[in-house]
C-alpha cells in the first residue's frame, strides 16, 4: 500500500506520513501552493504535486486512491470524508472508505448520519458507503476484505 495524502508535515497528517516513510513505505502528497508557500509541505516525500486549489487537491488525491480512510481530523477532514460519502451516493465511485473510530471519535458523525435517515433525508443505505474500524488494525483489515473498485459509475457495484 501506499498512502496518498494531502502533503503536509505537521499534525496527524505529517506523523503519518512520516510512519509511513520510516516502515519503507511509498507517500505521495498533494498541496496547493498557498499552503506549500506557507512551507506546511512536507519535504521528504516519495513525491509531492503542488496543485493550485484546494478543489484540485481533492481531485488528484480522489483519483490516485484506491481507497479512503478517514482518520481524527478537523473541519478539512470533515470536508474531505463527507464528499467521498457524497460521491459515492451519486455512483461517482465504489471505493472502500474506511473511517477510523478509536476511541469513539466519530461517534457523533455515525448519531449525524442515522439523524439524517431517520429524518428521511437519505435512506439506510448510506450506512453502506462506509465501514467503521475501531483500531489500526482493523482498518487493514477492513481494506483487505473490501472488493476492488470497478470503476466510477459501475451499475454492478453501485
Amino acid at each position: 500500500m501506499r498512502l496518498i495524502y494531502g502533503g503536509g508535515h505537521v499534525g496527524l497528517m505529517g506523523a503519518t506520513a512520516d510512519a509511513v516513510l520510516a516502515a519503507g513505505g511509498e507517500v505521495i502528497g498533494v498541496i496547493p501552493q498557498h499552503l506549500q508557500d506557507w512551507e506546511v509541505g512536507h519535504q521528504g516525500l516519495t513525491e509531492m504535486h503542488v496543485v493550485d486549489t484546494m478543489h484540485s487537491r481533492k481531485q488528484l488525491m480522489f483519483e490516485l486512491a484506491d481507497a479512503f480512510v478517514a482518520l481524527p481530523g478537523g473541519i478539512g477532514t470533515l470536508d474531505e470524508t463527507f464528499e467521498i460519502i457524497s460521491w459515492r451516493q451519486l455512483r461517482l465511485h465504489d471505493k472502500p472508505l474506511v473511517i477510523l473510530d478509536d476511541g469513539g471519535y466519530w461517534q457523533p458523525l455515525t448519531a449525524l448520519l442515522e439523524a439524517v435517515v431517520a429524518g428521511g433525508f437519505a435512506g439506510p443505505g448510506i450506512t453502506e458507503y462506509y465501514a467503521i474500524a475501531e483500531n489500526v488494525a482493523a482498518v487493514f483489515d477492513l481494506l483487505a476484505a473490501a472488493p476492488p473498485s470497478m470503476g466510477p459509475g459501475h451499475p454492478e457495484r453501485l
